[in-house]
């Protein structure tokens, strides 16, 4: 069973609405991805855990994320927005953590609409060279959030929490399914317990353990929904001691097995 379920072969232009086709779980779960995210919010409001600490984000707002960095965007219902979504291994030079950029200049808010609307064109046509037309408008896109990389609000010299919490996201992307308990990864960061709870609490507003359950409960939701795996086997591919473990899991974070689970999300 693959590590990750959301890499991706080819860049591809969506929704914010097509990036959670199974549930808000998708977005709303800490979790981390196998390629690069750019959000583009056109209307509405949200919040989120991004590099670290809480973030909030409206129309207007750019946010990059790169793969293999841990987050969870909360939309709000009316929010609207264009995702793109790019390969790891693509050869468009992008930044390499993660940005927010609040674009108040009506003519670069056009600029990047422009952008993606090509690229968009390019998607749904049949034109020759079509494959290249898209990668050269993924390009210029990532020259103008590169232009704008400046103007980021999530950078925070000498705040200790969002450091530590930052640092914590990294190892959570390594080994969050590697079966280690908080206490563990805490002295893994050579921190206690306590300390990394407390800071993680003061940078996200979430717990250091329920910051860890929420990516094991995005990971267990994706594999369930995924395929045909036993249940004992996505157990096992978590870091958990047993499918009963495991079940016991799944069902407090949502109210079903995983059998009901898989059968809801089947359905959606």
């Amino acid at each position: 069973m693959a590590h990750d379920l959301t890499e991706i072969a080819d860049i591809r232009l969506s929704t914010l609405a097509q990036l959670m086709p199974l549930g808000r779980w998708q977005l709303e779960l800490a979790h981390d991805r196998g390629h690069h995210l750019l959000l583009w919010v056109t209307r509405g409001q949200g919040t989120g855990l991004l590099d670290g600490g809480r973030i909030g984000f409206g129309a207007h707002n750019a946010l990059f994320v790169p793969a293999r960095h841990l987050m969870a965007l909360d939309p709000g219902r009316g929010c609207l927005g264009q995702a793109l979504l790019i390969p790891a291994t693509s050869a468009i030079s992008l930044p390499t953590r993660p940005l927010l950029l609040r674009i108040r200049a009506a003519a670069e808010q056009t600029e990047l609409t422009g952008l993606l609307d090509a690229l968009s064109r390019e998607q749904t046509g049949t034109r020759p060279l079509r494959d290249t037309a898209i990668e050269s408008w993924a390009q210029l896109t990532a020259v103008w959030l590169r232009r704008h990389a400046g103007q980021d609000e999530l950078r925070h010299p000498g705040d200790r929490a969002r450091d530590l919490t930052r640092r914590y996201g990294a190892r959570l992307t390594e080994a969050f399914d590697s079966g280690a308990t908080v206490a563990e990864h805490a002295a893994a960061l050579s921190v206690s317990p306590e300390h990394l709870t407390r800071l993680c609490k003061t940078a996200t507003g979430l717990g250091a353990a329920e910051v860890l359950h929420q990516r094991l409960d995005h990971a267990a939701r994706a594999h369930l929904c995924g395929g045909s795996a036993a249940v004992g086997d996505i157990a096992r591919h978590l870091g958990f001691a047993s499918a009963a473990v495991f079940s016991r899991f799944v069902s407090r974070r949502s109210g079903l097995s995983p059998r009901a689970l898989r059968g809801r999300i089947a359905t959606k």
